[in-house]
This record gives structure tokens, sequence and C-alpha cells, in this order.
């Protein structure tokens, strides 16, 4: 039986701080297309809406489609799944 393995793949990613105060804030949400809520970032897509809450990231879909350009990761998963690239 053939195996593959996943290619690597760049992405774009900022993580949520609703504490870091308003103006903060709203780039991010400016940056993904979303609304500043008092609990989270909303975003919007075909699927549906999607919440960001505090320490979540939110992620740039590498391979954007109609439906969905943005996306909440939470920080267990964001962790398992990325590592940091140094430029």
């Amino acid at each position: 039986m053939p195996k593959f393995v996943k290619k690597p793949v760049e992405i774009e990613a900022q993580r949520v701080n609703l504490l870091g105060g308003l103006d903060s804030v709203q780039l991010l949400a400016d940056w993904c297309d979303g609304e500043v809520k008092s609990d989270c970032i909303e975003i919007y897509t075909l699927e549906g809406t999607m919440k960001a809450m505090d320490g979540d990231w939110i992620i740039k879909e590498p391979f954007a489609t109609e439906d969905r350009q943005f996306y909440p990761c939470k920080p267990s998963i964001f962790q398992a799944t990325y590592e940091q690239i140094d430029w």
C-alpha cells in the first residue's frame, strides 16, 4: 500500500487578544473581514459564522476558496499542527 506525506504549507496567522485594546482587535478583524463582538471576532463564511475567541488563532487559508478565506483555530490544535518559521 503506498504511503504519503503531507507537504508543508506556509500560512499566515494572528492570535486573538481581546485585552490588547480595541484598535489592535479591530485591525485583526479588518484583516480577516470579521466583526468585533464583546467576547470574540466573528468570521463570516459560506459555511456559516465562525467565532474566534480570546487566545484562538485566525488562519488565512493558504488555498482560499469563495466559501472560506479565514478560519479560527484553537491554541492546542495550532501548536500541534504548526511551528513558527523565522525569516
